[in-house]
C-alpha cells in the first residue's frame, strides 16, 4: 500500500518509516514547506518519497494525499510556541489531514493520540487530543486510534533527558512526591502496532492503549535510569508550587524571549498530577507484542559500554 506519514521526521515517525518497507509498503512522508525540511528528512535516513506540506495548510495536504491508500497521522507537540498551539496542531491540524485524506479517496487512517486522553481532561494537551480523536471517529474513514504511554528508545526526549541530568548534575529533581505511575513502552513496539494496523481489519474503529510491561512510579523510573547508567545522585523534591513558578518562568524566557518551545510548561505539570497507565492487553494480543521490561529496554541504549582489550 502507498502510505503517507505525517510527523515522519520525529522520534516515533522515524521508527515507523523504517518499519513500513519491511511490511511491504511504499512509504511517503510529509515535511513542512521548504528545502531545509526535505534535507533534514534525507539526513535522518528516511528512505521515502517526500511531499512538501504543512498540516495547517489544507491545499498542501490535498496534493500530498493524492494516490495514497493510507495515512498515518503522527504530528503532535508537547510544548507550544507561536501558532503551534495544542488546538492548532492537534485539533485543527488533524481536521485538515482528515479532510484531505477523505477528499483524496484515502480509506485507511491511523491516528496518534496519547494515554490520558478523554472527555473533560484537566490538561489542554489531552483536551486537544480528545477533540482530534472525535474528528477521526466521525470522519467516515476506516480509522484506528493509538494512545501510547511514555515512549522511550534511542533519541527519546524523556529517558535521555533524565540520563543527561544524572550525568551532569549532582542532584535529580523530582516534582511533587514522585509517586505518579507511568507505563513506558519501547518505540519499536509502537511502530510495529502502527504498521501492522494498516492491514489489520480487526483494528478498524478501535482505540488501543499502548503500554509497556512495567507500571512504575516516576521516582522508580529515575532510579532505573541511574542504575542502568551506573550513577548515584541525590533526589531533590520540588514542591508543586515552586515547579509551577519555574515552568511559568521557563515559558516566558523560551517562548517570549528566545522564540523556542519551553523544555517544561505548566500543562505538563497538570499531566504529572495523574497516573499515565492503561490496559495493554488488547493491543498486545492483536499485534503479537511481547512486552519488554523497562530496565531491560533502556539498558539496550543507555548502559555504559564495556571496554575490550
Amino acid at each position: 500500500m502507498k502510505v503517507l506519514v505525517t510527523g515522519a521526521t520525529g522520534f516515533v515517525g522515524r521508527e515507523i518509516v523504517r518499519e513500513l518497507p519491511r511490511a511491504g509498503h511504499e512509504t511517503h512522508i510529509l515535511t513542512r514547506d521548504g528545502y531545509a525540511d526535505g534535507t533534514e528528512a534525507a539526513e535522518k535516513g528516511l528512505s521515502a518519497q517526500i511531499h512538501f506540506g504543512n498540516i495547517l495548510n489544507p491545499d498542501s495536504l490535498q496534493r500530498a494525499c493524492q494516490g495514497m491508500d493510507a495515512v498515518v497521522h503522527l504530528v503532535g507537540i508537547i510544548s507550544e510556541i507561536g501558532e503551534n498551539t495544542f488546538e492548532n496542531i492537534h485539533t485543527r491540524g488533524t481536521k485538515n489531514v482528515v479532510t484531505a485524506a477523505r477528499d483524496a479517496g484515502v480509506k485507511r487512517f491511523i491516528q496518534m493520540s496519547a494515554l490520558g486522553t478523554r472527555p473533560n481532561a484537566a490538561a489542554r494537551y489531552h483536551q486537544s487530543k480528545w477533540a482530534a480523536e472525535e474528528i477521526v471517529r466521525s470522519s467516515g474513514l476506516d480509522w484506528t486510534i493509538f494512545r501510547p504511554s511514555i515512549i522511550y528508545g534511542p533519541g527519546d526526549q524523556f529517558v535521555n533527558r533524565f540520563a543527561g541530568m544524572a550525568r551532569f548534575s549532582p542532584v535529580m529533581p523530582v516534582i511533587g512526591d514522585g509517586k505518579v505511575k507511568l507505563q513506558p513502552i519501547p518505540v519499536g513496539d509502537v511502530a510495529i502496532c502502527f504498521v501492522k494496523a494498516i492491514n489489520e481489519r480487526q483494528s478498524i474503529g478501535q482505540t488501543y492503549d499502548l503500554c509497556g510491561g512495567d507500571v512504575l512510579t516516576l521516582e522508580a523510573v529515575m532510579d532505573a535510569i541511574m542504575d542502568v547508567t551506573g550513577r548515584k545522585r541525590l533526589k531533590l523534591r520540588i514542591p508543586p508550587g515552586l515547579a509551577w513558578f519555574q515552568a511559568a518562568m521557563l515559558e516566558f524566557v523560551f517562548c517570549r524571549l528566545r522564540g523556542k518551545a519551553s523544555p517544561l510548561n505548566r500543562d505538563q505539570l497538570v499531566m504529572l498530577r495523574e497516573d499515565n497507565v492503561g490496559n495493554p492487553e488488547p493491543a498486545n494480543a492483536l499485534f503479537d507484542l511481547k512486552p519488554t521490561g523497562f530496565r531491560e529496554g533502556i539498558a539496550s541504549y543507555l548502559a555504559p559500554r564495556k571496554v575490550t582489550a
